[in-house]
């Protein structure tokens, strides 16, 4: 096995059966694979690594995805909307202690009240910064022309998950109706790219019916989309929902952090120069699982910044970690964990994929 892990880690280029045997990698030969993508970080990307400020300014969704503790569907969650003021607070923590960028995320929710408020929102957030703060959004789905007028607002980086890109699995894990269209779900990370995003997708790691050749599929398309940046991170259940009866057939929660860490590593190598999250989701199945991540290939941690009262509310799977840390903690705690992964926080800059600049540079 180690001799073959080391012939595919020489190769310029991926299959998927060569991504199979990456992801089966254990001992010696994992421990291979964590070096490769750590080298290949440390020429690309250096030490470096960006804050988000996440602001959860919403956990009322249209959507029914089977696998979200915030569905549409939960009625045992007690929904909120951040005030105007509250998100505006938020990002002026974050101007005020540097984070160089945000990232505003919320349900999914298409209406034009929603449209003009965020449309808002990305106005004063950059009025507020004497605009700089970079703006991520995460919202979900929407028409070309609303990813448009947020663009023109001031928001440069969306990141819109898919989950799975095998089209069948994804069918498994959504209710089969006009609002889970996996179709549109592609169509609006093309639209997102041809407008001028620094674009990014995700999956979920470990979900029921999922095989290793599903995720090398997933890593494949990520690299033919031609991704800006990467959020990946281990399915976790949460009790109400309607995938938690398929809990007693999953791999373990360390197989599948694991499998998370090697999926992080893989796309490191095959995408020298994208940002990728080290996911808050990581550090819910091991203490130091974000710093992991960022050991091995992730340059982008997000703090959430969102007002203490609500975090207990957005709660996509269970256990999720620093539901009661302030804004300040958080800040603190991760410049400790970061230090102790031998990596460095930037202050003061967005933190741009290197990979979009070359992309649009042709």
């Amino acid at each position: 096995m180690l001799n073959t892990l080391e012939g595919i880690l020489k190769q310029d280029n991926f299959s998927s059966s060569d991504i199979v045997k990456l992801l089966s990698s254990d001992g010696e030969a994992r421990t291979l694979l964590f070096r490769k993508s750590a080298e290949v970080k440390e020429k690309y990307i250096g030490r470096k690594v960006w804050f988000r400020g996440l602001i959860e300014f919403s956990n009322v969704c249209g959507k029914d995805c089977l696998y979200c503790g915030i569905r549409k569907g939960n009625r045992n969650l007690v929904r909120y909307n951040l005030t105007d003021d509250e998100v505006l607070e938020a990002a002026r923590f974050a101007y005020v202690n540097r984070y160089g960028s945000i990232a505003l995320q919320s349900g999914e929710l298409e209406s034009p009240s929603v449209t003009g408020r965020i449309e808002n929102l990305l106005h004063k957030i950059k009025e507020l910064s004497n605009g700089e703060l970079g703006i991520t959004l995460s919202v979900g789905e929407q028409t070309p022309e609303v990813y448009k007028r947020w663009f023109d607002a001031g928001a440069h980086r969306y990141l819109l998950r898919v989950e799975s890109t095998n089209e069948t699995l994804y069918r498994k894990i959504h209710p089969g109706d006009i609002k889970h269209s996996f179709s549109r779900r592609m169509a609006c990370l093309k639209y997102l790219q041809d407008i001028g995003y620094q674009t990014g997708t995700g999956v979920m790691i470990g979900l029921p019916f999922q095989t290793l050749e599903d995720l090398a599929g997933d890593l494949l398309f990520m690299e033919e989309f031609d991704i800006d940046m990467c959020g990946m991170g281990p399915y976790i259940e949460h009790a109400d929902t309607p995938l938690i009866k398929h809990s007693g057939s999953l791999l373990p929660l360390k197989e599948r952090f694991d499998l998370t860490l090697k999926m992080i590593a893989i796309i490191r190598i095959m995408m020298k120069d994208i940002n990728i999250v080290a996911a808050t989701a990581l550090q819910a199945i091991d203490p130091i699982g974000r710093e992991k991540a960022v050991k091995i290939g992730a340059n982008i941690v997000m703090p959430n910044i969102t007002p203490g009262k609500y975090r207990d509310s957005y709660k996509l799977y269970d256990n999720k970690p620093c539901t009661d840390d302030s804004a300040e903690d958080c800040q603190s705690c991760l410049e400790a964990r970061i230090s102790l992964a031998d990596a460095e926080v930037i202050y003061g800059e967005w933190g741009d994929a290197i990979h979009y600049k070359k992309r649009l540079e042709g």
